[in-house]
């Protein structure tokens, strides 16, 4: 894009926007999409995060790749579209929130599609802040939103694992400096460490003896130096504050909540079940899954209910 406003007033010119689309677009009378669904990942992913519905997109599935046209960005703060480190920006990169991400999104579909409109949004995890921000910020954007192991806010024991987050890293002398320094490097690792326990649940890693819990420990550490420490930093600060409890009556479009009971990060009893309670007729499917945090992999587990929902849509 030539350029994007950040809701601070910042603005950065020539922005990157790495994304993919599949399915079949569906042409209206004014020849605009109508059948685009939107994929909004997690912390730090990209578009390739939409893999995690391919199994559901089969013909007479849930997600009918011939019924439904996905778009998927690699959102505002992700590396290879406008980020820290793509910029290369690092510390100096405008600090941005959740509403930026929306805004990012909604302007680039704009402009490249031309699409006012979606049909739904799908988010998971911190994608699911991105489209419950979508339909609270603008109510007639999209016909329909699916929130998975998401929440309406950063709150208890994940907010204390943010701030930890951030700790870790505002304390390594070095992060002011705006370049990788071994320190950095260490303090990365550490930041990245402090997120293991929050994936897999309670029951799976207790199902591993300590020396695979070492290993898989230790191997985590070891990939999740991939991560730019800026991109972390930047990106883990935009979810720490998120909070749109006081806006849940906004919301137009339908809603579908999928929560995990075994979810470190927002188990149903203290987010999908309240959530749930406060969204005006919003449906909630709840996954027993020893994936946690991770159960958007084994969506096939609720393809029945998924299709169910999804049905209402298929002449849209």
């Amino acid at each position: 894009m030539d350029s994007f406003q950040f809701e601070n007033g910042d603005v950065l010119e020539d922005v990157q926007v790495e994304y993919m689309t599949f399915g079949t677009p569906i042409y209206d009378e004014d020849n605009n999409i109508k059948n685009a669904v939107i994929y909004c990942h997690g912390s730090l992913g990209r578009y390739s995060s939409m893999k995690k519905i391919a199994p559901l997109v089969g013909k007479g599935d849930a997600f009918d790749e011939s019924k439904y046209f996905f778009i998927c960005l690699t959102a505002l703060g992700s590396p290879n579209s406008c980020s820290p480190s793509t910029t290369g920006l690092k510390n100096k990169f405008p600090k941005y929130t959740i509403l930026d991400v929306v805004n990012f999104q909604k302007q680039f579909l704009a402009e490249k599609f031309n699409i006012s409109h979606v049909l739904g949004m799908i988010g998971n995890s911190m994608g699911g802040f991105v489209a419950l921000t979508s339909a609270i910020k603008y109510p007639d954007y999209a016909d329909f939103i699916i929130t998975g192991v998401s929440s309406y806010k950063v709150a208890g024991h994940d907010f204390i694992l943010s701030k930890f987050v951030d700790e870790i890293i505002t304390s390594d002398p070095d992060y002011a400096k705006g370049e990788l320094t071994y320190s950095l490097i260490r303090t990365l690792r550490l930041a990245n460490l402090a997120e293991f326990n929050f994936g897999l649940s309670k029951e799976a890693l207790r199902e591993m003896s300590n020396d695979e819990l070492a290993s898989e420990f230790e191997n985590f550490g070891n990939e999740m130096l991939e991560v730019d420490i800026y991109d972390l930093k930047y990106c883990n600060e935009s979810c720490m504050y998120f909070n749109v409890e006081d806006d849940l009556d906004k919301v137009k479009s339908k809603v579908l909540i999928i929560s995990c009971t075994k979810d470190p990060h927002f188990p149903t009893d203290l987010d999908g079940i309240p959530m749930n309670n406060m969204i005006k007729d919003s449906q909630l499917i709840v996954m027993d899954s020893n994936l946690g945090h991770l159960c958007f992999n084994e969506l096939e587990s609720i393809s029945y209910e998924l299709k169910e929902f999804m049905e209402e849509f298929d002449d849209c």
